[in-house]
C-alpha cells in the first residue's frame, strides 16, 4: 500500500528548512527596509538642500536657522512645542518649496523616515529628530552671549572658501545644530534646554551625554541608518552618506578640529 503524508522525521526536516530560510530572509528584509529608508532620507536632504540654495541665490545669503523678529506666525502656525521651543520662524519656513506652508502640517520631506524617538512630545514635534541646519552658516537672530559665533547675519556662498566641504544640513536631533553638539568638550557646558540636546544620530560621544532626554537616547546612541551613518548636504549642493563619527569635532592643544565635512566654513 502506498504511504500518504509525511513521517515525523520528514516533517521535522521541512520545518527546519523553513526556519533556516526565515532566519536568512528576515534579516535581509529588515536590512533592505533600512536601506530604503536611508535612501529616502537622502532624497529628503537633497530636496531641502536645493530649497536652501535657491533661497541663497535669491537673497545672497542663507536663511536664518531661527528668527524671532516676525510678530506673526508662518503659514501653518508656530513650529514646535511652545512650552520648550523658542517661538519664531525657522529655516524651513523661509525656503520657497512650501515644505511647511500648509495648514495640514509639515510635508513629509521634513520628516526623517528612520528617526527613533520614544517621547510623544518629541515624536510630534517637527523640530525634533529630523534634519538640522548648521548654525555656523545659517545663524540665529538671538541667543546666548556665550555662543556669539552663532548669532548674526547668515553666510552666503561667497563667504565660504570651500563650499564643497562645508556641512549645511544633516540628520539631526534638532532643527538646528552646531559643532558644540559634536564634541565631548564644548567651550561651555550644554544645558538642558531642548535645543541643547541637538545631536548627530549614532555619534559615539552621545553615549556619555547627560543632557539628552530619555526619549532621544535610542536615536542618538544607536543611530538611524545602517552602520551608524548619516546623510549630509553640503553648501555646494552635493549630498553624501558618511559615518556619524566622521563629524566628530576633537579638542586639541590649539583649539578644535575636524577633518571633513567642516562645521565651520574655512
Amino acid at each position: 500500500m502506498r504511504r500518504i503524508g509525511l513521517t515525523l522525521v520528514e516533517l521535522l526536516v521541512v520545518i527546519s528548512i523553513m526556519a533556516l530560510l526565515m532566519a536568512i530572509v528576515v534579516p535581509l528584509t529588515r536590512s533592505s527596509r533600512q536601506q530604503a529608508k536611508a535612501a529616502l532620507c537622502g532624497s529628503n536632504i537633497r530636496q531641502l538642500l536645493f530649497g536652501l540654495l535657491a533661497y541663497e541665490s535669491e537673497n545672497q545669503r542663507f536663511p536664518f536657522a531661527f528668527d524671532d523678529t516676525p510678530i506673526t506666525p508662518p503659514p501653518g502656525g508656530w513650529p514646535g512645542g511652545q512650552a520648550y521651543d523658542r517661538v519664531g520662524w525657522w529655516w524651513f519656513n523661509y525656503i520657497d518649496e512650501g515644505f511647511f506652508n500648509d495648514v495640514s502640517g509639515p510635508k513629509t520631506v521634513l520628516l526623517c523616515p528612520s528617526k527613533n524617538l520614544r517621547d510623544i512630545r518629541l515624536k510630534d514635534n517637527i523640530l525634533c529628530g529630523n534634519y538640522g541646519v548648521n548654525q555656523s552658516i545659517c545663524k540665529c537672530t538671538t541667543g546666548s552671549l556665550t555662543r556669539a559665533e552663532f548669532i548674526g547675519t547668515p553666510l552666503s556662498l561667497s563667504n565660504m572658501p570651500r563650499p564643497s566641504q562645508s556641512l549645511l544640513i544633516v540628520d539631526s536631533g534638532y532643527s538646528m545644530i552646531n559643532w558644540w553638539h559634536a564634541t565631548d568638550a564644548p567651550p561651555y557646558a550644554l544645558g538642558s534646554m531642548i535645543e541643547d540636546t541637538a545631536y548627530i544620530p549614532g555619534l559615539k560621544i552621545n553615549e556619555e551625554r547627560t543632557n539628552l532626554w530619555s526619549g532621544q537616547k535610542d536615536d542618538a546612541i544607536n543611530g538611524r541608518h545602517p552602520g551608524k551613518t548619516v546623510n549630509v548636504g553640503f553648501a555646494d549642493g552635493h549630498t553624501s552618506r558618511t559615518k556619524a563619527d566622521n563629524l566628530l569635532v576633537e579638542k586639541s592643544t590649539d583649539g578644535y578640529k575636524n577633518n571633513s565635512p567642516h562645521w565651520r566654513p574655512k
